[in-house]
Formats: C-alpha cells, sequence, structure tokens
C-alpha cells in the first residue's frame, strides 16, 4: 500500500519502546480521494484535544470544523499526517508549506498513548516531508506560551523559541475557552538543512 493507493501514501515506523507493534503513517493530501468520512476521521484523532464536542459521550464535531479539514486536506502543499497502531489512528498533525517554511500545527496524540514516541515519529514525518517534498530550509508552528513542558519537548528536537507572538484568539470558542486572560502563542523555529 504506496503511494497512489486509495487512502493515501503510507509509511511503517518503529513507534518506540512502548508499541511493539509497527506504527504506519498515513499521508492525507489533495492526491487522494476526498470525503467527508476522512474529514470525521481526522476529527476523531483530535477529539481528546477538543473534549468540549464531545456530548452525551459522543463525538460531534461541527460542520464548519469538518469543512476546515476537508480544506486542508485539499490545498496545495499541505499534507494531514496520521499515525495508526494496530489499525487505530491514534495521533495526526498537518504540515504545509507557508511563506516558504513548512508549517507544523494541529498535532495530537491520544492521550494513553503519549510517551511511547508516537509524537516523536508524527513531528520527524512531517520534517521530512516539508524539507524532502517542499525542500523547506525551516519549520515553524505557534505553541500557546504558557505550555512550558510541550516547549521544552520541542526543544528537545531542536526547535527554539523566536521571541515572535500572536495573538490568542480569545472568543472563538473552536479553540476552546481559556480560563486566563493571558494567553498568546510563540512562534518556534527549527532549521531543517542540517538533519
Amino acid at each position: 500500500m504506496g503511494a497512489g493507493s486509495p487512502m493515501g501514501t503510507r509509511t511503517r515506523l518503529n513507534a518506540g519502546r512502548d508499541f511493539r507493534a509497527a506504527m504506519e503513517l498515513e499521508e492525507l493530501d489533495r492526491n487522494v480521494a476526498k470525503t467527508r468520512e476522512t474529514a470525521m476521521r481526522i476529527s476523531s484523532v483530535i477529539k481528546e484535544v477538543s473534549h468540549k464536542f464531545t456530548v452525551n459521550g459522543r463525538v460531534q464535531i461541527p460542520a464548519d470544523i469538518v469543512g476546515k479539514l476537508e480544506a486542508l486536506i485539499d490545498a496545495p502543499q499541505s499534507v494531514v499526517v496520521i499515525a495508526r497502531v494496530n489499525g487505530n489512528d491514534i495521533a495526526c498533525a498537518h504540515v504545509a508549506l507557508e511563506d516558504g517554511a513548512g508549517y507544523f500545527g494541529m498535532f495530537s496524540v491520544e492521550p494513553e498513548t503519549q510517551g511511547g514516541g508516537i509524537g516523536k515519529a508524527v513531528l520527524a514525518e512531517a520534517e521530512r516531508i516539508a524539507h524532502s517534498r517542499w525542500q523547506a530550509e525551516v519549520m515553524r508552528m505557534t505553541v500557546i506560551d504558557v505550555r512550558d513542558t510541550l516547549i521544552a519537548f520541542y526543544e528537545r528536537r531542536g526547535y527554539v523559541r523566536t521571541g515572535r507572538y500572536a495573538p490568542f484568539p480569545y472568543g472563538d470558542e473552536r479553540c476552546g475557552i481559556p480560563k486566563r486572560d493571558d494567553l498568546r502563542f510563540e512562534v518556534l523555529e527549527k532549521d531543517l538543512r542540517h538533519g
């Protein structure tokens, strides 16, 4: 099931010490048949992050968010990577080319699988895509600047804090309902030219 298969490009990786089974990474992009079902699959992977969409124990993703996911999949120079272990979708990330640099976002790993190497593998695959497919020399992302543990995770993987910030989208409930009023995003970057 390689490139050109109906489900997209697939790569099998060893997922790390806690997952003896091989992990499969699937790339969904505009060259893959797109359906509402594919966007719903991605939505289900990020359900833990978007717990506010859970009603009576069932995930109910608003149609506008499903539509945005479909648009991400269909955009040029845009790929959604899904990680699967033992047939279960457990992580996803979006990687795109923006202003000549790779952009990494929409990253989510099922909480019960965190710490087993899944996130590292997904991030590495996104970096590989940005560098080898689009010749991006830099990967960028935005992280809420008070998420010290998450920022430390990225710093251990070569990302640096840039000191550039973007405002948090207060009032947009799709981004969650913040419990504090001092949130902002910081831009992190990694040089992809040195492996």
